[in-house]
């Protein structure tokens, strides 16, 4: 009951703020879920804890386009010295300011594309989004305790099967084929296919990836601060990966 009730609370949250807020206010909102995501993160890798604070001004500078081509190239090269050293352990300085560095990229800038994309796109743009990693998530959910068999990364997520992977990422594509028509009837459907392939692949990585840092660190949850559902790194890792690719397919398309 708990679960159901803290579910549909943060459901209704989450299209309150897409449906009614404007721009300014929902980057604000943005900003407050990148503190708090970043605060998970910190406590899952170890990092330093003034990402928290770095996260959240990201985050605003990225949604508010406060930035030009410089500060575009530094922000090219922290990605990659984060991915070079992003191998996430805990008692080495270097791999904790890698930590730490892959933290703005991984959690910011993702929070604060996704209010460009509804800058871009508009509300319908951002819930074309949501619902496609949600009904993806679903899909894989139910696909695989149906006719899952093969583990698809064992040592990661032991539940998650490869026959879970393809239903969500079928059903995914065909909502994506589906609902982005009536969004962006102007793109041909053989695009959207392809997105809608891109998007559920990034999202089960994001999926992944999160449940390899939990596991890397011991914890079954990022927090406790969704009763019944974890913390917000829990609910968002699937559109963490995902964001950046909608936004330049709209950068292309709009």
């Amino acid at each position: 009951m708990v679960r159901l009730l803290s579910g549909l609370i943060l459901v209704a949250a989450t299209l309150a703020a897409i449906l009614f807020l404007p721009a300014g206010a929902l980057l604000i909102v943005a900003s407050i879920v990148a503190f708090l995501t970043a605060s998970e993160y910190e406590r899952i890798v170890g990092a330093s804890s003034g990402l928290r604070w770095g996260a959240a001004l990201v985050c605003y500078l990225v949604g508010s386009r406060a930035y030009d081509d410089a500060t575009f190239g530094v922000l090219l090269i922290v990605v990659g010295y984060a991915v070079a050293g992003s191998v996430l352990l805990r008692d080495d300085p270097l791999e904790r300011a890698a930590a730490t560095a892959f933290g703005l990229i991984y959690v910011a800038v993702p929070l604060g594309a996704l209010v460009l994309i509804h800058r871009l796109g508009g509300r319908e743009a951002v819930l074309l989004l949501l619902f496609t990693i949600v009904v993806s998530d679903s899909a894989q959910y139910y696909t695989g305790r149906l006719f899952g068999r093969r583990p698809l990364a064992p040592a990661i997520s032991p539940k998650k099967t490869i026959e879970g992977a393809v239903g969500g990422l079928v059903v995914g594509t065909a909502f994506m084929i589906f609902a982005g028509r009536l969004v962006f009837p102007f793109v041909r459907m053989p695009l959207l296919a392809g997105l809608g392939v891109v998007l559920v692949a990034l999202g089960i990585a994001g999926d992944l990836f999160e449940s390899r840092l939990k596991r890397k660190a011991g914890i079954k949850d990022s927090s406790a601060l969704i009763p019944g559902h974890g913390g917000i790194l829990d609910r968002i890792d699937a559109l963490l990966l995902a964001t950046p690719a909608f936004y330049l397919f709209l950068l292309e398309v709009m």
